[in-house]
């Protein structure tokens, strides 16, 4: 039976080789001197039959960036295959040039260089049909190749040596390096890790093909399977098609950015009938077939965020859902977690503000494992909620009917999945009252919290300033009043001088010399006579002022 298996592992390397020589043989060479720009005339290289291109292909997201790439060209969506690592943005103005010295560079608008594979001396390079971007050497073999430096794709004919990787993107849209990594070690064991991003740092494996010291290739053969080669001459399925002709289908197999490597095929245009017609990619095969169960780390978030669920469905879509009363930190990436939308409990000593402001939300078949910090068993579900809404580390309490065990957990919550196997109910503790309305993530209500208080700020400024007038006024106005008040006190006493002066005169009978051939004045004179008490008392109130006055 070995030597059987070993003869047809050979002749499917022996397939491999071949499709790559005679795709070699019909290729369009691409001389040294070559370029492309973002803004043409010539933007990309096509391969012989034209269904793969390499060059600039402009962003999904609508900017002005671009992404060097090589892409199915002969499909609406122009499915990207290969892309360099790490990932480079490349904007509006630059090029990519196959200089006369054998070097493949990608320059910006001002001629700095981005990337390069790193080989120099190539004679030419060439876009194969399988999707292979090759640079060569005078003699026709390979310097470098993008097979052998994949981004998060395979496609047929690829084979993945020990010591390499597929890296997922960042979302399905953005190529930055992603939070997932396929890797074929060189233990020959074949291993899928999450990544700490923006680190390298890996957790643990959330799957692997257990074939430490027997594994020894990734092959993605014409036939649609990708099977992992063993040194025994036998091998390890990883995802298959399983249909009986490929010819007229495209495939791939992808490492997506929700940690899943799936099989895809997509009907070449104007060849077959029915629901193969529709320009999308299909997807036969995926590996791990649970994720959401299989990843459970000590450290990070796990597969979604913290705070946040992990779910599956038959077609293996990877989904990621907040608890009640909590909201994504970004609703673009989910992977980043969820926030409460209600302010989290005060460590009071006085248990009645738990009972007054917060209660339960009952969730079924939903855990966080290893998110927690105490374990009380054998207990009642009534006691274990009780146990959590009195203690203001607690956020959540699961209970297991069957053994009766509690478990408390705390913010962030980690590892979080749904699923029918679960079979425990959680008490997540939320705010009973309306206070979670201001806490609203919404970004109308983001944009309604910052009016309300660029309105209160100019309010409180308005009032400042108007008060500020008020004191001005009313020391203006008070100074003014003084300064009167002296005027004032200044005519009295000049009053009372000149009174005191015709007093003096009066007395000394000078003033009926001053006021005769005058009635009027003389008739002033007696009145005098008949006020004279009056006037002595109205001279002493004039010395008075005038010696504060001198004073």
């Amino acid at each position: 039976m070995a030597p059987f298996s070993s003869f047809l592992h050979l002749s499917a390397l022996a397939l491999l080789a071949f499709s790559s020589l005679s795709c070699a043989q019909n290729n369009r060479n691409i001389s040294l001197g070559s370029s492309l720009t973002t803004s043409g005339p010539n933007t990309y290289w096509l391969s012989p039959s034209g269904e793969f291109a390499f060059g600039f292909r402009p962003l999904e997201t609508g900017s002005s960036s671009f992404l060097l790439a090589v892409w199915f060209q002969k499909i609406e969506s122009k499915t990207v295959a290969w892309y360099p690592r790490p990932y480079t943005q490349v904007t509006a103005g630059s090029s990519v040039q196959l200089t006369t010295d054998g070097q493949l560079l990608l320059k910006d608008p001002t001629g700095s260089s981005l990337w390069d594979p790193g080989v120099s001396n190539a004679a030419y390079a060439t876009m194969l049909d399988t999707g292979n971007f090759i640079l060569a050497g005078a003699n026709g073999s390979p310097r470098w190749q993008s097979f052998l430096d994949p981004a998060d794709t395979m496609l047929p004919s690829q084979v993945l040596e020990q010591d390499t990787t597929l890296l997922s993107r960042l979302t399905d849209t953005d190529y930055s390096e992603g939070r997932f990594k396929l890797s074929m070690q060189n233990d020959g064991n074949l291993v899928l890790y999450m990544v700490a991003v923006p680190s390298s740092f890996q957790y643990d494996a959330y799957w692997s093909s257990d074939s430490v010291g027997n594994g020894t290739r990734l092959i993605f053969n014409q036939s649609g399977r990708v099977y992992l080669a063993l040194k025994d001459n036998t091998n390890i399925s990883i995802t298959s098609a399983e249909m009986s002709s490929l010819e007229n289908f495209y495939q791939r197999a992808t490492l997506d950015f929700d940690g899943v490597i799936r099989q895809y095929i997509h009907r070449k245009n104007g060849s077959g009938n029915g629901a193969w017609r529709s320009d999308e990619w299909t997807m036969v095969d995926f590996k791990p077939t649970e994720i959401c169960s299989s990843a459970n780390f000590n450290l990070g978030s796990g597969i979604c965020g913290f705070n946040s669920y992990c779910t599956t469905t038959d077609n293996s879509s990877v989904g990621c859902e907040c608890p009640p009363q909590y909201s994504f930190l970004d609703p673009s990436r989910r992977y980043k977690g969820c926030k409460p939308d209600f302010p989290t409990q005060r460590c009071d000593p006085d248990e009645s503000e738990a009972r007054e402001l917060y209660g339960f939300r009952t969730l079924v078949d939903v855990d966080w494992p290893l998110s927690d910090y105490e374990e009380y068993s054998p207990i009642t579900e009534d006691r274990c909620r009780e146990e959590c809404l009195t203690d203001c580390f607690c956020a959540l309490a699961v209970f297991n009917a069957d053994s009766g065990a509690c478990w408390k957990k705390k913010i962030p919550l980690s590892n979080g999945r749904k699923a029918s196997d679960v079979n425990r109910r959680g008490f997540l503790k939320v705010s009973i009252d309306n206070t979670s309305q201001l806490f609203s993530s919404t970004g109308e209500e983001k944009g309604k919290r910052t009016w309300i208080l660029l309105g209160s700020l100019l309010l409180g400024v308005s009032l400042c300033v108007l008060m500020i007038a008020i004191l001005l006024v009313t020391y203006w106005s008070f100074a003014d009043n003084k300064r009167r008040n002296v005027d004032l006190e200044l005519g009295e006493a000049e009053e009372a001088i000149l009174t005191f002066w015709v007093n003096d005169r009066f007395r000394d009978g000078r003033l009926a010399s001053i006021v005769e051939g005058d009635e009027e004045a003389t008739l002033d004179m007696k009145r005098m006579e008949r006020s004279d008490h009056n006037l002595t008392s109205k001279g002493a109130e004039g010395e008075t002022i005038v010696k504060e006055r001198k004073s």
